[in-house]
C-alpha cells in the first residue's frame, strides 16, 4: 500500500512540474500583433553558447509573431525543439504559451515595429517560410536562404518587407565546432526601426 501511494505521489509531482514548466511568462493581458519581434532568454546549452558569445546581449533567441487561422501564434527557427519524435530543427510555428513557457524563457520582451503595413508584410513572408518546412541552419550562413537560423529568419522576412532590422550588423565567431558570420538578436534588439512594448521575466 505505502508503494502504491508513493508510485502515485511520483505521478502528480511529476505532472504538476511539467505543467508549471509549460505555463507562460508572457502576461496574459498583453495583445500580440502580427509583426511583433518577440526575444526571450532561455537556460539551455544553445542559448548559453548565444548568450556566451553575444556579449551586448540580453536575449538568446527571437521569432515573430503571425496570424494563423485567427490565432496569433509565433515562427522562429530553433534547434533541439521537436514537435514529434524524429522531428527535424526547423522553422517552426509555436503558441506564444510555448514559446514563452517557464521551461524555455527565463525572461522576454516584445518588440513592435513602427511602420504596421510593413510589419502585416513581415509576418505574411514568415508565414510562407514556415509553410515551405525550411530547415534549421547549422552553420549560421544568412547567404544562404535555402536553410535559416533564428535571427536570420526575421532579417529576411523584414527584408522582403522592406527595412533592414539589423543594419549590416554582423559578428564572426571562432570556436573550436563553428567558424561563421552571423547576426545575434542584439543586432535585432538595436534597430531604430522597432520601438519596446513589454519587457516581462518569471
Amino acid at each position: 500500500m505505502g508503494r502504491i501511494w508513493l508510485a502515485s505521489l511520483a505521478v502528480v509531482l511529476v505532472s504538476c512540474e511539467e505543467r508549471v514548466g509549460e505555463r507562460s511568462i508572457l502576461p496574459d493581458d498583453f495583445t500580440l500583433r502580427a509583426g511583433d519581434v518577440v526575444f526571450r532568454r532561455g537556460e539551455g546549452i544553445t542559448s548559453r553558447v548565444v548568450l556566451a558569445t553575444d556579449a551586448n546581449g540580453n536575449y538568446s533567441h527571437v521569432g515573430i509573431v503571425v496570424d494563423s487561422a485567427g490565432s496569433k501564434m509565433i515562427v522562429h527557427a530553433v534547434p533541439g525543439e521537436p514537435d514529434f519524435d524524429g522531428d527535424a530543427d526547423r522553422v517552426k510555428m509555436d503558441t506564444p504559451g510555448r514559446f514563452f513557457s517557464r521551461k524555455r524563457a527565463t525572461k522576454g520582451e516584445v518588440c513592435r515595429p513602427r511602420n504596421d503595413s510593413i510589419a502585416q508584410r513581415a509576418a505574411e513572408a514568415a508565414l510562407r517560410v514556415y509553410r515551405k518546412g525550411v530547415l534549421f541552419d547549422d552553420t549560421f550562413n544568412d547567404k544562404d536562404t535555402t536553410k535559416m537560423y533564428c535571427t536570420e529568419l526575421i532579417v529576411y522576412v523584414y527584408r522582403l518587407a522592406g527595412i533592414d532590422l539589423a543594419e549590416d550588423r554582423r559578428h564572426k565567431i571562432d570556436l573550436p565546432v563553428l567558424e561563421a558570420t552571423c547576426i545575434f538578436p542584439s543586432d535585432i534588439h538595436e534597430s531604430r526601426h522597432l520601438k519596446s512594448m513589454i519587457k516581462f521575466h518569471q
